[in-house]
């Protein structure tokens, strides 16, 4: 009967080193407390008390960083938050090179964060928002190398402001934009009075093209209002009319 207890006791212990991973998992064995291949996915089996089995999770995983108080090199005081996305590549090394890579990874990062910005001026960190993400992204891989761990990207959410510096910015941004049409008026009225200044040249070697202006000018007046306009008309416009009709009249008796 004892015998019977001590085989059913080896096959439990025996049938209970069976262990399933799953696609995205890998096992990091310990032998003796000495490290082997990692094993998996699928169906493994780990010596029950000779071999330690830890699961590592290979898949992308996303890590929200805290908000961090930064001074930004120009002296402005803010808060900046980020996301950041990392996966373990090598199991192994993810156990024996850091205690607790999730831990090390999050304090690596906010660490960085405060750096990065700290060093940055603030229109560029809120203007350059890439390049940011990038110097953290690339200082972060290589510290998080010899742990195992790949930094997929690095992500700036939020960029928190003083007060009084949105209420600065907004002045510096309602300033440049009155600015801008300021300008814009400017140009439109230089380039107004360029065409002017072109059509005055032409109507000064063309006189008829003024009264022809002139008339146009009368019929969208007759045109466009119902009430009676009186215009004085300069005896200028008439002189050409009357110096041909001298001519025509001069010519009559000759023929």
């Amino acid at each position: 009967m004892i015998v019977a207890y001590v085989f059913a006791a080896l096959a439990a212990l025996l049938i209970g080193g069976i262990k399933v991973m799953r696609e995205y998992e890998r096992a990091v064995i310990l032998r003796l407390g000495r490290i082997v291949a990692h094993r998996g996915p699928g169906l493994i089996y780990v010596i029950p008390g000779v071999e330690r089995m830890l699961r590592i999770d290979m898949r992308t995983i996303t890590m929200d960083v805290p908000s961090q108080d930064v001074i930004t090199r120009d002296n402005v005081s803010v808060k900046v938050n980020a996301v950041l996305y990392f996966r373990v590549v090598d199991p192994n090394r993810a156990v024996i090179e850091v205690e607790n890579y999730l831990y090390a990874t999050s304090q690596l990062a906010q660490t960085t964060l405060r750096s990065v910005c700290g060093q940055a001026e603030l229109d560029h960190l809120l203007a350059e928002r890439d390049d940011v993400n990038q110097k953290i992204q690339t200082i972060l891989d290589e510290q998080t190398g010899p742990w195992g761990i790949k930094v997929v990207a690095v992500e700036v959410k939020h960029i928190d402001l003083p007060q009084e510096m949105q209420r600065a910015m907004a002045r510096q941004a309602e300033a440049e934009r009155e600015r801008r049409a300021k300008v814009i008026s400017a140009e439109g009225e230089f380039q107004a009075s360029t065409r002017l200044a072109e059509a005055a040249a032409r109507m000064a070697v063309e006189p008829i093209s003024m009264q022809l202006r002139f008339l146009q000018t009368l019929s969208e007046i007759a045109t466009e209002h119902t009430s009676t306009v009186v215009i004085p008309v300069p005896i200028d416009l008439l002189t050409p009319l009357l110096e041909a009709t001298q001519r025509k009249q001069a010519a009559g008796p000759r023929s």
